[in-house]
């Protein structure tokens, strides 16, 4: 029975979080002229993404002239701001077959001014970049921007006039090193009036924009943006965790400048069909609307909240913030996730003493419910990072943009394999991980560790992880022997990593804390309903959480993936042992669980062979010998 409701919760939870993922529906040209509309704003991505337009081009001339004309005609007190391209730009533009001479070897940014009602107050801007690589149209990157900019404009407009000026900031040069972005901030007239910055981008041609950074110190900031996303056709996908990964990296966007700046603001981008990512097939007719809608929706609402906010937000101190399947988001001060740790341990050890009085749990048990969970971890690093490099090799060991590309357009495939290794192993552990002979576990371990060297290079981590693995599994005597040992167990190490999480870096805290919460709530409910599961309706609670909060994990691990997981595909192994967690007490009995090692072995073999299918549906580009 327990099995039916294993496969029932997986499969609602797959739904939701495909449902979370999906993009609005275009709006027409006949909305209202007060909304955004992907159909008007498509008009001007038509007419700048006919061509690449890289710095120094004809098109690049050609489109600054229309932008020109088509911020005049919104009303937009119009001008330009040119300055010289770096060094390092002009070196990348002849490198691609650019011409920089062309461009006088200068960026051209363009300017426009919507006065607000009272110019005393800071200014707000909207900002995106009109420069293309050489070889790519451009629609998503950044002409889907661009448009959005001027179709936000328009009906900010037809919602009459706000306190607050609007500066509209087209940039230059940010393909080649950010280049007209460092011009304006670096001493244009109007930068010391702006307080609040809107950027958009893309890295690929499709999927929902997400809001992934914002100025240091950013709880009124994220605070507005709160209250705008009721507002916002099609919710908002936006949390902490990518805000502190992205700040992590070294590559940035025009919105890096301003926020080195101390300004506060708000950066939103869709990374979905990635091998549109610079190339020429990112043209209007391969754009997704719905991602084109889902930006400019959130740019308009967020742009108009700033304008018309009696204060804009201040820097203050970073929150811990997420959305919930894109229809709100939570937010709240870093010290009040102790708080909820507190009450999650407090709901734990209700559980645990219901559960040793009415099944007999010992503390030995949940012990060996934490050591599951540790397995699962270290050979969940181990097996996504090989699975992973089946598909290519990781970027440090490319030798071209174009073999990073081609990484790119792999992507999709890349994560169906991770996703079916990340259920494998969750498979692995409900049915029963102790039960394969330990000298086959550890030495399948092993074997996959040292694959990995010659595959993916040499990674301490993923070696370290392999020898605990295989450690783990030559101690079948460790693993958990009860359901509500392997439970609690798990709930238990969540708990401990969200609480280092929590101390290290609370921004990241919530996604192990969340989950934990709500299985320590399930718990309780489960412990004192039907703790061994023989009622029909007894998995219930269980059930129910594990639809929830899968699906919730499912639309937080896809743009995850996508951001990082082509050079870090381990950190899918952290987002399944909340997953592995919820479902645990689903786990079969008896001998139902040798069926279901041999589906783990089965759909483990499916992954690594969907990931080895990457390097078919996009081969490698030699490198171009000199």
């Amino acid at each position: 029975m327990r099995l039916w409701w294993l496969i029932g919760s997986l499969v609602i939870a797959l739904g939701v979080g495909v449902l979370t993922l999906q993009v609005p529906r275009p709006a027409p040209a006949t909305a209202p002229a007060t909304a955004f509309s992907s159909d008007r704003a498509m008009i001007d991505i038509r007419a700048i993404a006919r061509e690449p337009h890289p710095v120094g081009s004809a098109e690049h001339a050609r489109v600054q002239a229309y932008l020109t004309q088509r911020m005049a005609a919104l009303g937009l007190q119009t001008s330009t701001q040119t300055g010289p391209l770096s060094p390092g730009a002009i070196r990348r533009l002849e490198r691609a077959g650019g011409d920089p001479a062309a461009a006088d070897y200068s960026v051209t940014n363009l300017v426009g001014v919507l006065p607000g009602r009272d110019p005393t107050l800071p200014a707000v801007a909207l900002m995106a970049h009109y420069d293309t690589t050489v070889n790519s149209p451009g629609a998503a990157d950044d002409s889907t921007g661009v448009a959005a900019v001027l179709e936000a404009v328009r009906a900010i407009r037809a919602r009459g006039p706000a306190d607050r000026t609007l500066v509209v900031l087209l940039t230059d040069g940010e393909e080649l090193d950010l280049d007209g972005a460092r011009v304006f901030w670096g001493g244009h007239p109007l930068r010391d009036r702006i307080g609040a910055v809107v950027n958009l981008e893309a890295r690929g041609g499709g999927g929902r924009a997400m809001m992934f950074e914002t100025g240091i110190g950013n709880a009124e900031t994220v605070a507005l943006f709160a209250d705008s996303a009721p507002r916002i056709g099609g919710g908002v996908t936006s949390n902490a965790l990518a805000v502190f990964v992205y700040r992590q990296m070294p590559n940035g966007t025009d919105f890096t400048i301003p926020a080195r700046r101390g300004v506060q603001g708000l950066n939103f981008a869709f990374i979905g069909r990635p091998e549109q990512y610079h190339a020429a097939s990112s043209t209007p007719d391969q754009l997704d609307q719905g991602s084109v809608q889902h930006i400019g929706a959130q740019a308009l609402e967020s742009a108009d909240a700033l304008l018309r906010a009696p204060a804009l937000p201040a820097a203050g101190r970073d929150v811990v913030f997420a959305d919930l399947f894109g229809r709100i988001i939570i937010h709240y001060p870093p010290e009040t996730g102790w708080i909820l740790w507190g009450l999650g341990a407090g709901l734990l050890g209700v559980a645990c003493a219901l559960a040793r009085r009415r099944m007999g749990l010992t503390a030995a048990e949940v012990g060996r419910g934490m050591v599951d969970g540790l397995w699962f971890l270290s050979a969940g690093w181990v097996v996504l990072h090989v699975v992973r490099a089946l598909g290519g090799p990781m970027a440090g060991r490319i030798d071209s943009a174009d073999a990073y590309y081609t990484l790119l357009a792999r992507l999709p495939w890349l994560e169906a394999g991770a996703a079916f290794a990340v259920l494998a192993m969750i498979l692995a552990v409900l049915g029963g991980r102790a039960r394969p002979d330990r000298r086959v576990s550890a030495g399948a371990l092993a074997v996959l560790t040292l694959a990995s060297v010659p595959l993916a290079g040499l990674n301490w981590p993923v070696l370290i992880a392999g020898g605990v693995a295989a450690g783990l599994s030559l101690a079948p005597q460790l693993a958990a022997r009860t359901l509500w040992g392997g439970w609690t167990g798990l709930i238990a190490l969540l708990l401990v990593l969200a609480a280092g999480a929590q101390a290290a870096a609370p921004g990241t805290a919530f996604l192990l804390l969340w989950p934990a919460l709500l299985a320590a709530g399930a718990a309780v409910v489960a412990a004192l309903h039907d703790p061994a599961f023989l009622k029909p309706t007894g998995p219930l609670p269980v059930a129910l959480a594990a639809a929830l909060a899968g699906g919730w994990l499912v639309g937080l691990a896809h743009p995850v993936f996508l951001g990082i997981g082509m050079d870090l595909p381990g950190v899918l192994a952290i987002l399944g042992l909340p997953g592995l967690m919820l479902v645990r007490p689903l786990g079969p009995d008896g001998a139902a669980r040798r069926p279901v090692l041999m589906i783990a072995l089965a759909v483990l073999l499916l992954g690594a062979g969907l990931s080895g299918a990457a390097g078919l549906a996009g081969p490698m580009i030699a490198a171009a010998t000199p």
